[in-house]
């Protein structure tokens, strides 16, 4: 089968449908982080009658003409109004106090003096001043904050000021990983022989999955024995909606993970891919479960983790791609390596305004060198037609959100 363009295999990511998505209802502070699955709408304006939004004296504008005016009573914030201001009288009222009836403007405290049971008006200040109208913050009926929308600190705060206790979320999908090779040792585990190596991976794709808002299941590294992968595999798909391995997916005769896919009745959506770092990935679905299998190598499986498993994690929630791509300047050359899309390590900086590339520290060898991810990092993009790039000429980045 010939390998895909890329830009076709990120439009087949995103035209993948969930047919049911998992949604429930969690308490406001819970859902921090978590997608709206409803619109909030206002079932009452705010304010809901004019509202003082200072500190000062409630009055009626024409009469600050006569310079002194009777203090008649106060008006606390949080108290039921008793008072009407009456021509020549004035009202003291608080920050969010409710306006006295009679009043139309509020003349802070800063503007006056006080003499006895008197003010007397220094400086003079528009009709309607410090006054805060019926729905200045929102009108009943209007949508606030539509569905599909991250809960962060800001939607908090309004969700909290609409009396709403629990809000209906996209749950979030739980990614089972899997390393395959029997080269590989896990965090702690005693070398014995020199082909032996550490498996970075499922560390690496658990903390990306974690970033990027889904439920890890970290089922660690297993070896390369077609049966046991099968084993693995099947149950990691009953109990995850992701199922994401590392490994067994290019042309060695032990890379068993694409028989597998076969065999547990998964349908192949697309392999191979003419991308560098990458290009034996698979992505394959069940119904609304999801295999994607990386490469082993550890930069490899973490850009093709960015480019393909994170936007399959937002699909659960309708969430919006983390990823951002900007327009960048070369401090420094660019060698164009191979007629594939490529995807480069790089370090960026914003210059008033502007982002500028460099590839200062960063080794050109294997998809292994995943140091190359360290520092202030972005991906540079090329596409398959792209040429090598001289210095000062503009490219694109991929940002991490």
């Amino acid at each position: 089968m010939a390998m895909l363009h890329f830009d076709e295999s990120i439009e087949m990511i995103q035209n993948l449908k969930i047919n049911n998505y998992k949604t429930k209802k969690l308490y406001l502070l819970d859902a921090l982080g978590y997608i709206l699955a409803e619109d909030i709408v206002a079932d009452h304006n705010s304010p809901e009658f004019p509202t003082s939004a200072m500190d000062g004296y409630a009055i009626i504008h024409e009469d600050m003409a006569l310079g002194r005016l009777n203090v008649d009573s106060i008006n606390p914030a949080g108290s039921a109004l008793k008072y009407e201001v009456i021509g020549g009288t004035c009202i003291k009222t608080f920050t969010g106090s409710l306006m006295p009836h009679g009043a139309d403007t509020l003349i802070p405290i800063e503007n006056v003096e006080v003499d006895g049971e008197e003010i007397i008006i220094k400086e003079e200040v528009p009709q309607g001043f410090s006054v805060r109208e019926v729905g200045e913050n929102y009108t009943k009926g209007q949508m606030l904050i539509p569905k599909g929308s991250k809960i962060d600190f800001p939607q908090i705060g309004v969700i909290s000021s609409l009396n709403i206790a629990n809000v209906l979320v996209y749950e979030k999908p739980t990614v089972a990983i899997l390393s395959t090779g029997s080269e590989l040792l896990e965090l702690g585990e005693e070398q014995t022989n020199d082909a032996q190596i550490r498996s970075s991976n499922n560390y690496i794709l658990e903390a990306i999955v974690k970033k990027y808002d889904g439920i890890p299941m970290q089922l660690g590294c297993i070896k390369d024995d077609k049966e046991t992968i099968k084993k693995k595999m099947s149950a990691a798909l009953e109990k995850s909606d992701i199922v994401v391995t590392t490994g067994g997916v290019s042309v060695g005769d032990f890379d068993f993970v694409k028989d597998v896919i076969s065999e547990l009745g998964c349908e192949i959506v697309f392999k191979g891919v003419r991308v560098k770092p990458g290009q034996h990935i698979v992505v394959a679905r069940k119904d609304d479960k999801f295999i994607v299998g990386l490469p082993g190598f550890a930069y490899s499986s973490t850009v093709t983790a960015l480019l393909y498993l994170v936007p399959l994690i937002e699909k659960f929630q309708q969430g919006k791609y983390s990823l951002h791509k900007v327009k960048a300047k070369l401090k420094e050359p660019f060698v164009k390596r191979t007629k594939k899309a490529e995807f480069t390590a790089c370090n960026f900086s914003l210059l008033q305004g502007e982002y500028y590339v460099d590839f200062k520290d960063k080794k050109v060898g294997s998809s292994a060198i995943l140091t190359n991810m360290l520092g202030d990092v972005a991906l540079l993009f090329t596409s398959e037609d792209d040429t090598s790039k001289e210095t000062g000429d503009e490219v694109s980045i991929l940002l991490f959100g």
